[in-house]
């Protein structure tokens, strides 16, 4: 690569999607063209901003909140003043720094890799590919508070953690941000349990909650798929949450996730199936008024033909008799 090839690959043809080429490029340079992953990591994490604002939040709300309390340090501002330093000869001041790095070097021994185990992604590895389709599904925005990837960076979760019984389906991941990542963290530490073995709710006489496996033709963590048994159109299907629960309104936003998740899957089967599919209808009754007989959640997915009926302008408000056409 000489001095012109690189200038012109820098000057018209590096596509930039965020800040890591340039500052590669840029390390690489400053340091005779050779640095470490290590070094290099260390130069984008110097200007990701959205680690500074983690660390600050840290420093300002818990590690700065204890020290004040203790009346180690005082908050001036934007700013924290060791209480007492000026009145410190520069041996005081070694001797603690000693004292500082002697207690930090025995944490470190005796925590090992587990002292930042709270900021990895997951506790494992999930592939590059089902990386992406996770933040491709959410358009690259944390799913809980809706901040976009370029502000923030998001972080693939685990909604039932692995070391709680949790998979890598898909219907299993979802996009957070690092701060609600680590919110809900902290949060469902305590009732996480509770809330997987609701998932497992089952209703003795429920005709959904003991559906023959033979008739399941898809599935994922909390969800499953069967053909209607009196269709509507040729493959009609309902999507059913594997937890009885009464219905649409009651389900979880991880109930909701498994199910559109198997909506969107059957949709491409069966237009891959037969061609002749132009549209669907996507329904679900709630309530005995509302059509409702199965009490156990369940989701219509209807495929739609050109021609199946003379006139199919206003597809649902068909419910009601005379209501379809306005």
């Amino acid at each position: 690569m000489t001095f012109d090839q690189l200038q012109d690959f820098v000057a018209h043809r590096m596509r930039m999607e965020h800040i890591y080429q340039p500052v590669m490029l840029m390390t690489l340079l400053q340091n005779k063209g050779e640095a470490s992953i290590t070094d290099l990591a260390k130069a984008i994490l110097s200007r990701d901003e959205s680690q500074i604002e983690y660390y600050s939040k840290i420093t300002r709300d818990m590690v700065g909140r204890v020290l004040r309390k203790h009346g180690i340090v005082e908050k001036d501002g934007r700013a924290f003043r060791l209480v007492g330093f000026d009145a410190m000869t520069p041996d005081q001041v070694v001797q603690l720094f000693a004292l500082c790095q002697g207690k930090l070097d025995q944490y470190l021994d005796d925590r090992g890799d587990k002292v930042f185990q709270h900021r990895r992604q997951s506790a494992g590895y999930i592939s590059g590919t089902l990386r992406y389709d996770v933040l491709k599904k959410s358009s690259f925005h944390c799913e809980l508070c809706g901040i976009s990837a370029d502000i923030k960076a998001l972080e693939v979760d685990h909604i039932i953690p692995r070391n709680h019984g949790g998979s890598d389906d898909p219907s299993n991941l979802q996009a957070l941000c690092y701060s609600c990542n680590a919110m809900k963290r902290d949060r469902d530490d305590q009732n996480l349990r509770a809330v997987r073995e609701s998932y497992s709710h089952r209703e003795t006489g429920c005709l959904f909650c003991e559906i023959p496996e033979t008739r399941v033709v898809a599935e994922n963590e909390l969800a499953y798929v069967i053909f209607d048994g009196f269709p509507v159109t040729v493959h009609h299907c309902l999507v059913i949450p594997k937890r009885h629960i009464p219905d649409y309104f009651s389900l979880s936003s991880s109930e909701l996730k498994a199910c559109d998740d198997l909506l969107r899957r059957m949709k491409t089967r069966i237009l891959d199936a037969d061609p002749n599919v132009t549209g669907f209808n996507v329904g679900m009754n709630a309530g005995e008024d509302a059509g409702q007989t199965i009490f156990h959640c369940h989701m219509h997915l209807i495929p739609r033909r050109k021609g199946d009926v003379a006139d199919p302008r206003g597809g649902v408000r068909h419910l009601i008799p005379g209501k379809g056409h306005y």
